[in-house]
């Protein structure tokens, strides 16, 4: 799993870079059908997932810069949105 615990050593550029490479895969996959349903999903889910792994990788919890939340905090470390 890629953001399980056993992850908790891997620095968060290359955490995103490589979920950024299995995001691009799926999104290729739902194009056919009713891709807004599936990608809203699908980003959703990751987020909270990353954001998970983020507190449990600190015994203090994580926490972004000042005046960003989470979602914008990952979004300017380069995760990519469906």
């Amino acid at each position: 799993m890629m953001t399980g615990p056993d992850q908790s050593h891997t620095p968060l550029p290359e955490l995103i870079k490589r979920l950024n490479r299995h995001l691009k895969g799926w999104g290729n996959y739902f194009n056919v059908g009713y891709p807004r349903q599936a990608r809203r999903g699908i980003n959703s889910f990751v987020r909270e997932r990353l954001t998970h792994h983020l507190h449990r990788r600190s015994q203090r919890g994580y926490q972004p810069p000042k005046d960003l939340g989470f979602y914008a905090h990952l979004n300017q470390m380069g995760l990519i949105s469906l």
